[in-house]
C-alpha cells in the first residue's frame, strides 16, 4: 500500500511513466524479473508502463482508457458482442469489446480469441462468449472487487477528519475477512460474515476481558434516592446569629410525612450531606431508611 500524500508520496519516480506508472513500479519492486503477471486497473494502465514491465520479465493485463498516450485508436462503432484486436509494439495486444458499453483492454500475455463464460444467453440460448483477456481479467480482479464488497457490508469505518483512522479500520476489516477465509479452509464450515464477527468478538472478550469493579461514585440510580444511599450522621444546625444561640429549622419529615399528620416542628439537628433538617428521633432514621416516609 502507498498512501498518496502529494509531492512527498514515498515512491520511486520513473522517467516517462508519471505518478501512476511509478506507483505500479514501486509496489511490486521485489517481485519483478520473476515471471509474475500483474492485473491493473485503468487508472494505472498504459502502453508505456506495460512495455517497461515486459522488459523486466513481468507480464501485465488491464483495462485501459482509450485516450492514453500511444494507445491504438479504434474508430468504428460496434454492436454488442463485437470485438476488435490491434497488435501494438509487437508484444502488446489492444482489445476493444462492446458489451453494455465499450471495454478497452491492454495485455502482453494473452492471445486473440474468444472463450466461453459458462453461462447461456437469455435471448439466444447460446453460450456467452468473451475475449480471453477480459475473461482472465474478470477472474483475477473479481476477487479484489468481491473482497471490497464483503467488507463494505459490515465495515467498522466511520466518518472522521483523521484520514489515518479510516485506513486503520479498513485494514482491520481486511484482517477480519482474511481470518474468516482461513477459518473456512481449516474447518470446512460455511459461516456468515456477521456470525463470524460475533464469534470473534465473543472469543476475544472471553480471553482478555476483566471483570468490572463496582462503581464507587457517580450519579445514583434513578429509583434509589440519595438519602437512602451512602452514610449519614446527625449534626446540629449551624449558628446564624452572633449571640451564640443555635438556629432551628422545620423538620422535613414532620412537615411532609405521608403516614402521620403533618406538623410544623422545629429541630436543631440536620443531615449535612442531604442539607435537610430532621428530628433526631425518629425522623432521622425514617428519612434515611424509607423511600416514602
Amino acid at each position: 500500500m502507498i498512501i498518496y500524500s502529494g509531492s512527498t508520496t514515498d515512491i520511486q519516480h520513473y522517467q516517462g511513466l508519471g505518478i501512476s506508472g511509478s506507483v505500479v513500479m514501486t509496489l511490486p519492486a521485489p517481485y519483478l524479473r520473476k515471471g509474475h503477471v500483474l492485473y491493473i486497473d485503468n487508472r494505472y494502465s498504459s502502453p508505456t508502463l506495460f512495455q517497461h514491465l515486459l522488459s523486466l520479465g513481468t507480464g501485465a493485463c488491464g483495462t485501459v482508457r482509450p485516450n492514453r498516450k500511444r494507445m491504438p485508436t479504434f474508430s468504428c462503432k460496434m454492436k454488442k458482442g463485437e470485438v476488435k484486436w490491434i497488435r501494438a509494439n509487437g508484444s502488446q495486444l489492444a482489445v476493444k469489446w462492446h458489451d453494455r458499453r465499450d471495454v478497452h483492454v491492454l495485455t502482453t500475455i494473452h492471445p486473440t480469441g474468444m472463450a466461453a463464460t459458462g453461462k447461456l444467453s437469455h435471448i439466444t440460448g447460446q453460450p456467452k462468449m468473451k475475449p480471453v483477456c477480459v475473461l482472465e481479467y474478470n477472474k483475477k480482479m473479481g476477487a479484489v472487487d468481491k473482497a471490497d464488497m464483503m467488507t463494505g457490508f459490515l465495515e467498522c469505518a466511520r466518518k472522521s477528519t483523521k484520514w489515518y483512522k479510516k485506513v486503520f479500520f479498513h485494514l482491520l476489516d481486511t484482517v477480519v475477512l482474511n481470518s474468516q477465509r482461513v477459518c473456512r479452509q481449516l474447518t470446512g464450515k460455511e459461516i456468515t460474515s456477521m456470525q463470524f464477527r460475533m464469534n470473534l468478538m465473543r472469543g476475544l472478550l472471553e480471553e482478555y476481558s476483566t471483570s468490572r469493579c463496582p462503581s464507587k461514585g457517580g450519579r445514583p440510580a434513578l429509583d434509589t434516592p440519595l438519602h437512602l444511599t451512602a452514610r449519614h450522621f446527625p449534626s446540629e444546625v449551624p449558628q446564624t446569629t452572633s449571640q451564640g444561640s443555635r438556629s432551628r429549622r422545620h423538620c422535613k419529615v414532620c412537615l411532609s410525612s405521608a403516614h402521620k399528620s403533618k406538623q410544623r416542628r422545629l429541630t436543631k439537628y440536620m443531615c449535612v450531606p442531604c442539607n435537610t433538617p430532621l428530628c433526631a428521633v425518629p425522623c432521622f432514621e425514617e428519612y434515611h431508611t424509607l423511600k416514602h416516609y
